[in-house]
């Protein structure tokens, strides 16, 4: 990737050692939203990339140990054996304007595909660690499971100083826990996304499978709610006839659930939702056309 003349080579940056790393969040949560920016990038890299790295932005409580990581934007950058260079200017112009949207979301962290962390990524997260000040800068590595041998997943992780006077190349990188969480209108979606992979291929290599239409879904969504009903039809009525010890748990779930009147669950249950799970799939259709058209314009190139 050709970084502009804005970039900052980070090797030569001075060596005074990172901020004071308070005590790690409790609770670090990833957004769907924030995994599809990535996965985008790592898409649209140049060949000779290896890794794409960028900016977390999010929500964090006033004493930092609450952490809702909900989007992401990618950060030019370009690595060799010698060094490594990050265009900073485009990092500081594009929060400028993701603070413009969503005033509430700040810099928690940076990403980056692969599961290696080297001297690179000490020096990136010295960067981050003083943009995040005084909170500790979260780095979540995603792997993409591109690579043979490696398993996909997401991992993170926070970053202590090493030595007495540490320079910012000195770093030791401790993992964090982290979640992935999305909503049910998620779910959906990212069900429709996924249903692809499992999907016969054509002569070309592209996907065969035309985007499911929103009375498809819907109908699927239905009878997958059908399925539930049924278990815990079965559950009752086996509670009832004493084959199976009731759970006061479940029965207030149940009760919570199924308390309400008709025209509450009608206002409040499936109508309710109803829009939005349509909205969500008219989306995930959207992502899939796209990514079906990326697919079939590269095999022109190819060509």
């Amino acid at each position: 990737m050709a970084v502009g003349s804005s970039a900052s080579y980070l090797r030569s940056a001075p060596s005074s050692s990172a901020p004071a790393v308070p005590r790690p969040p409790t609770s670090l949560t990833v957004h769907p939203v924030a995994l599809f920016s990535i996965l985008d990038h790592y898409l649209r890299r140049q060949d000779s990339q290896e890794r794409v790295i960028g900016t977390l932005l999010g929500t964090r409580s006033e004493n930092g140990d609450l952490i809702d990581v909900k989007t992401a934007f990618a950060v030019l950058h370009s690595e060799t054996s010698e060094q490594v260079a990050v265009d900073m200017d485009y990092h500081h112009q594009m929060y400028e304007l993701c603070q413009r949207v969503s005033p509430k979301e700040v810099i928690v962290g940076w990403y980056s595909t692969g599961s290696n962390l080297n001297t690179y990524s000490a020096l990136i997260q010295n960067f981050y660690s003083h943009e995040t000040a005084p909170y500790p800068a979260i780095h979540i590595a995603l792997n993409t499971g591109t690579v043979e041998g490696e398993e996909a997943g997401v991992k993170a992780y926070i970053s202590s100083p090493v030595g007495v006077s540490p320079k910012p190349e000195n770093a030791v990188f401790t993992p964090v826990p982290v979640e992935l969480k999305f909503s049910d209108a998620d779910r959906s979606g990212l069900d429709l996304l996924t249903s692809s992979l499992t999907s016969p291929l054509n002569a070309t290599g592209a996907n065969t499978t035309a985007p499911t239409t929103d009375l498809s879904k819907l109908e699927s969504s239905l009878r997958e709610l059908i399925g539930m009903l049924d278990r815990v039809l079965g559950y009752v009525k086996d509670v009832v006839e004493g084959k199976k010890t009731g759970d006061k748990a479940v029965g207030r779930y149940l009760m919570d659930t199924f308390g309400m009147g008709t025209e509450e669950m009608e206002r409040g249950g499936f109508t309710g939702s109803l829009q939005d799970t349509l909205m969500m799939s008219y989306l995930a259709n959207l992502v899939r056309a796209q990514a079906e058209v990326s697919s079939r314009l590269a095999l022109v190139t190819a060509a």
